[in-house]
């Protein structure tokens, strides 16, 4: 990366002053101010809703505001294209991929460019930085191959080959490993210090704190309060974020019951060229436990849960629910046992994005009364939406509201809570708080924690290892396609635990050296 600019400098890079749009239910920027100098790390808070997504499209060109101005070094601007925004200096990882998946990742990243690469030429150079910043990707492989987190990646290196002097990054670490958010950290103070400004959303206090210099908070689409971050605790972000005290999670010690998962030396080879095959995976998850799985993502995840919902179905009795061989059971009738399952993709698999919230949850409760004697019972399936929304404190208009029109983590909300509402005696989730604010973490959590009070077994993948060790009574790793040994998360750290991430098994768990806090090491 060349240098662009003098982190020194005291003239504002990007001034934004009174931004607002509007959509026919919602104000989602409402007078909107901030501005971010050269070589400054400036993160945008909120909860979920807040605004952040819609500002960060209007600074890239996505969406038009329809009040307020742009000031680009000094200039006043009016960017109505992504490509005008590159042209500027502007790049952006999105939260949610922007990827084509039947394209390999050289002829994505190559649609994002603005001139002519040879896709020689380009596959090296996307080797070369993907490696450098520690996010190792195969410019050859199909998009579709390739796990949330090794999506991320793309996103991330397509960004970086364009040399932005304003980098916007929304969620970057949702996916990373506590040793990769290191080498991802150092690199963006790096392009700081080379006078690159960022912009940085995330919903990890910790990684706020560790990172930015300062922070504009949003709340209901208004600036809320700024602060610098640094002189800042993680309560006193998240009263700025909430307006309220932050929920704290209880996990109380309960003796589990019997046994209601069980997985005896499962292989699977994997059909997918660049997939993961599943070698001799055994565990068992009881009634009143939860099991919590850590790993990054391309090591297996995405089979172990297909193999888990029935979506890839097996022989023999490898894997058994409630005592019962389920290995050639497709998802039907392994939820008609007491299964629900929450995929780690919101779109597309955990809901339709253009139906309504209300027949996205007729897709898994019909047994809720919503069908009878082949008739779906449109009072039912609206009544039970409502519910959820209420429950779980979802933001939308109505139960009538297209899953698409749902920010993430409300979205995300919603999955969790339709499936927890269908009163399952077995759970597995998947990335139970990708890109969910602190406060709807917290609520996702408790409900997960509530339902193993209730007697439920639950096996919860996540790559958001505090949140394991937050919710867990067990922890295992999952990596290269093979699972650790059990451990209490007690008996162990985050440190040890990202070691095992990277398949080294043989590294006895405990609280030594390698527990330190990643963040704290490079705060």
């Amino acid at each position: 990366m060349n240098p662009v600019g003098n982190a020194t400098d005291s003239k504002p890079r990007l001034v934004l002053t009174g931004i607002t749009k509007r959509y026919p239910s919602v104000v989602a920027n409402d007078d909107i101010s901030l501005s971010v100098r050269p070589g400054e790390i400036h993160a945008v808070l909120g909860e979920n809703g807040a605004g952040k997504s819609t500002l960060m499209k209007i600074i890239y060109g996505i969406t038009k505001p329809d009040a307020g101005t742009i000031l680009w070094n000094g200039q006043y601007e009016t960017i109505t294209t992504p490509s005008q925004a590159r042209r500027l200096g502007i790049g952006m990882v999105f939260q949610h991929f922007s990827l084509f998946e039947t394209l390999t990742v050289w002829e994505n990243i190559a649609l994002a460019l603005d001139e002519r690469v040879s896709s020689a030429k380009l596959a090296a150079q996307i080797t070369e930085v993907s490696e450098k910043y520690g996010l190792p990707i195969d410019p050859y492989r199909l998009v579709h191959s390739m796990s949330v987190g090794e999506r991320q990646r793309v996103e991330i290196v397509r960004c970086l080959l364009q040399e932005p002097k304003l980098l916007i990054m929304d969620e970057p670490t949702s996916v990373l490993t506590p040793q990769a958010v290191l080498v991802l950290f150092e690199t963006l103070r790096r392009l700081a210090s080379e006078g690159c400004s960022i912009l940085y959303i995330s919903h990890k206090l910790d990684e706020i704190r560790a990172l930015c210099d300062s922070a504009t908070v949003l709340r209901g689409g208004r600036v809320s309060g700024t602060a610098i971050p640094k002189n800042e605790t993680n309560e006193s972000l998240a009263r700025l974020m909430i307006g309220g005290e932050l929920a704290v999670c209880s996990l109380m010690p309960r003796q589990p019951e019997e046994v209601r998962l069980e997985l005896d030396h499962l292989s699977l080879p994997t059909a997918d060229p660049f997939g993961t095959t599943l070698k001799e995976i055994s565990l068992t998850v009881r009634s009143g436990e939860i099991l919590g799985i850590a790993g990054v993502s391309g090591n297996g995840q995405k089979e172990l849960m297909a193999a888990l919902s029935g979506e890839r179905l097996s022989t023999g009795p490898m894997i058994k629910l409630l005592g019962q061989p389920v290995g050639d059971l497709n998802p039907a009738k392994r939820r008609e046992l007491g299964l629900t399952f929450v995929p780690e993709e919101r779109l597309g698999r955990g809901a339709v994005p253009p139906m309504s919230l209300a027949y996205n949850a007729l897709l898994t409760g019909s047994r809720k009364g919503m069908v009878q004697n082949g008739m779906i019972y449109p009072t039912v399936m609206r009544s039970f939406a409502k519910k959820v929304i209420e429950r779980f404190k979802v933001k939308c208009g109505d139960e009538q509201s297209a899953a698409s029109s749902l920010s993430g983590g409300n979205l995300q909300k919603y999955i969790v809570g339709r499936e927890t509402m269908l009163e399952p005696k077995m759970m597995i989730v998947g990335q139970p708080t990708w890109g969910v604010d602190v406060g709807a973490a917290q609520l996702i959590r408790q409900a997960l924690i509530d339902l193993r009070d209730q007697g439920v077994a639950l096996l919860v993948i996540s790559e958001e290892l505090d949140e394991l060790f937050i919710i867990s009574d067990r922890l295992m790793v999952l990596a290269e396609g093979r699972l650790s040994p059990s451990v209490r998360p007690a008996e162990t750290s985050i440190g040890q635990i990202g070691t095992w991430m990277s398949g080294k098994f043989n590294e006895p768990a405990g609280r030594g050296a390698a527990g330190a806090d990643p963040l704290q090491e490079v705060a």
